[in-house]
């Protein structure tokens, strides 16, 4: 070939794509733009090169809008010789003659494809799939029973029967059908999972479908003890319900029934432990211990009910002194029997924890880390670990300048680490509490860059708080007070700190600290559980501040004490649904709307 000849032939190729570019980005632009009219010559002729699914549903659809039923018919029967053994599209063609009231020949493209259905699964499938995304539910129906036919025991149609009896209200057979493909093979139990919270309403509180799934289980249980997919089933659905205490008792059920080793019941204490459900989590990991030392997960559930007694101490602050005694007694009975290395850290820090800041033991806290840093075989971090928390009640005794050297130790030897940073955050607060201002937020700029996320926003926060408060005399008399007062929430002297704030709202009843003093007490209200308190606190903050900083702060926690401490759903999602509105563009407000959604 020629170069002359060549680039003619190149030429005339690429002028013929551009065209059909151009009568695409046309087709598109004016069918965007709600123009069928102006849409319809473009969308046909790119149509005729470029027979896609789009461009035949936006063409039938630009063809409707003009009301050309002829038209409509001739580009599906196109379609349908292009695409002869694709079902959507014949089914569509079907729908278009009901809609054109020729139902003689709609019967017949219906009859034709039930009644030559290959015994290939894939085809049954693909057939039900094109009636029922047409909302043709009962010839579905009709093509799987069909099918069932064909395939006989070869192949499971359940999943299929059950989406279909769904999209037709029959709940019931609906079910029968999920439990009936446990029958055909116990391991499609995750598959189950995986699809039936489309089917079945886990969410709602008086849920029919759930009712009827679970009185459906307990007789196949009952009809069938030794098929444990049921009770697997059963146990995964009241999960989903957060039924955690009914779950329990499934999962004993069925413990008993095979390994007996307490497996099944660790995993829903875990389950129920990370769903913050710590009654039940601690029935659980209590039943594995009791099954004793020799089988495999007790000392697994040990340390789970030591970890749940610690975040039920920690997190809820729904506790009784017995509790706490208890809860000191098993952590030592626990650590008596370990030996003294790395292993034994964990428990250790969470020990410390309780003793410290629950318990009013600091010093036996103290004597405890102390002698684990004596302690052989365990790693840097975990002894760094140990130093921070051990600086930590430092600061709670009033020692701030030992608590400072164990903070810059840790900070020296992990200046790349997560650790290291937190170290040097802690450290720069103890020069804050100490009314070295400048100091302090020198090393708190540092640590607006940290790769952890909680360290940086607190650095930066802290940061922003000294900023916005130095600078004439009074301001820094006033940072000051409120620095020590600071120190004293931290070592939980709740009351004198509480007057010294007072005393700053007295001097300087105007002062931009007005807000940040509110929000301090909120926070102090909210560890001693004090929730009216708190809340009080922060409305304050929302009526007298609403323009500054902490406003969408203090609504979501008015919104979670509500809803996870008073348990007023209603009253919690109006809290968030007003921060969604006034602050659409603070960071809270994602947190807000996914809150409002779960709880609506």
């Amino acid at each position: 070939m020629s170069k002359t000849l060549l680039f003619v032939v190149l030429t005339l190729f690429a002028a013929i794509s551009f065209a059909q570019d151009t009568d695409q980005q046309l087709a598109n632009h004016y069918y965007n733009e709600g123009d069928c009219e102006k849409a319809l010559p473009y969308l046909q002729k790119t149509f005729k090169k470029n027979p896609s699914k789009i461009i035949f549903q936006r063409y039938i659809h630009c063809l409707k809008e003009l009301g050309d039923d002829r038209e409509i018919l001739k580009v599906i029967e196109e379609q349908t010789q292009h695409a002869p053994n694709n079902y959507e599209y014949k089914v569509i063609l079907a729908k278009e003659y009901e809609r054109q009231n020729r139902q003689r020949k709609a019967d017949k493209i219906v009859d034709d494809i039930i009644q030559n259905l290959p015994g290939s699964p894939r085809e049954i499938i693909n057939a039900q799939k094109a009636f029922s995304e047409q909302g043709e539910h009962e010839r579905a129906l009709s093509v799987l029973k069909q099918g069932r036919k064909l395939l006989g025991n070869n192949y499971p149609l359940n999943a299929q029967f059950a989406q279909v009896y769904g999209d037709l209200g029959e709940t019931e057979k609906m079910i029968n059908e999920y439990i009936s493909l446990l029958d055909y093979n116990a391991s499609m139990l995750s598959t189950l999972k995986r699809i039936m919270p489309r089917m079945i309403d886990f969410e709602s509180e008086d849920s029919e479908s759930f009712e009827l799934l679970k009185n459906q289980l307990i007789r196949a249980i009952q009809k069938n003890p030794n098929t444990s997919s049921y009770n697997r089933l059963l146990i995964w659905s009241l999960i989903q319900r957060k039924n955690f205490s009914a779950a329990l008792i499934q999962a004993k059920a069925l413990d008993k029934r095979t390994s007996n080793d307490g497996k099944e019941v660790l995993n829903l204490g875990r389950i129920a432990s990370k769903n913050k459900a710590y009654p039940t989590a601690r029935k659980a990991f209590q039943y594995v211990i009791n099954l004793g030392n020799s089988t495999p997960y007790y000392y697994s559930a040990e340390k789970q009910l030591l970890n749940t007694q610690f975040k039920a101490i920690t997190t809820t602050n729904d506790y009784s002194q017995d509790d706490l005694n208890a809860t000191i007694a098993n952590y030592k009975k626990t650590l008596q029997r370990m030996e003294k290395n790395g292993r034994a850290i964990p428990i250790i820090e969470e020990l410390a924890y309780i003793l410290a800041y629950y318990a009013d033991q600091k010093n036996e806290a103290v004597n405890i880390l102390k002698e684990a840093l004596e302690y052989p075989r365990y790693n840097d971090i975990g002894r760094a670990k140990i130093k921070v928390l051990l600086a930590d009640i430092y600061v709670l005794q009033n020692n701030i300048w030992d608590a400072s050297l164990l903070y810059m130790q840790v900070e020296k030897q992990f200046k790349y680490e997560t650790i290291g940073d937190e170290a040097k955050f802690k450290n720069a607060r103890i020069f804050y509490y100490d009314g070295d201002f400048k100091y302090a937020q020198s090393q708190l700029d540092v640590l607006k860059a940290s790769t952890s996320k909680v360290i940086a926003n607190d650095a930066m926060n802290l940061s922003l708080l000294i900023t916005e408060n130095l600078g004439l005399d009074s301001n820094y008399f006033a940072m000051e007070q409120f620095a020590s007062a600071d120190l004293l929430l931290q070592q939980h002297q709740f009351d004198t700190a509480f007057q010294m704030l007072d005393s700053i709202t007295a001097i300087f009843p105007e002062h931009n600290l007005a807000d940040d003093i509110l929000m301090r007490k909120a926070d102090a209200h909210i560890f001693q559980s004090h929730w009216q308190l708190a809340i009080k606190q922060l409305e304050k903050i929302v009526t007298n501040h609403k323009d500054d900083i902490l406003a969408d702060d203090a609504l979501f926690k008015i919104g979670h004490i509500y809803e996870n401490q008073l348990l007023d759903f209603e009253k919690a999602s109006d809290y968030y649904f007003k921060i969604m509105k006034a602050f659409p563009g603070s960071l809270f407000a994602t947190k807000a709307r996914k809150r409002y959604r779960a709880l609506q």
